[in-house]
């Protein structure tokens, strides 16, 4: 269980590695000088939804991973952990003494 928890954690890793520079890589959509002056990107080739290139199915691919990721550490986590609750640690509070003036 170890192993699957550290392997899950070292994938997770390397895909929020990958995912930011992904995303770093892309242009915006009105990135060029039109697009600072209300253009409709005037670099794109079928108006202002382009096709999508090999940059955004990275990241569409890239995010679904990362979700995958973080979605099996946490019942990875839960699972091992004895423990189910936040509050399963907490001590009860006493109450406070009163003074007899």
């Amino acid at each position: 269980m170890q192993i699957a928890f550290y392997f899950v954690i070292f994938v997770h890793v390397i895909v929020s590695l990958f995912l930011i520079g992904v995303v770093l890589l892309q242009q915006g959509r009105s990135a060029d000088l039109a697009g600072a002056f209300g253009g409709q990107g005037s670099q794109t080739a079928f108006g202002p939804r382009a096709a999508a290139n090999v940059l955004t199915k990275l990241t569409a691919w890239s995010a679904i991973i990362f979700m995958i990721t973080s979605l099996s550490l946490t019942i990875l986590f839960t699972r091992s952990s004895h423990s189910h609750s936040v509050l399963d640690d907490n001590k009860p509070v006493s109450a406070p003494a009163k003074s007899g003036k």
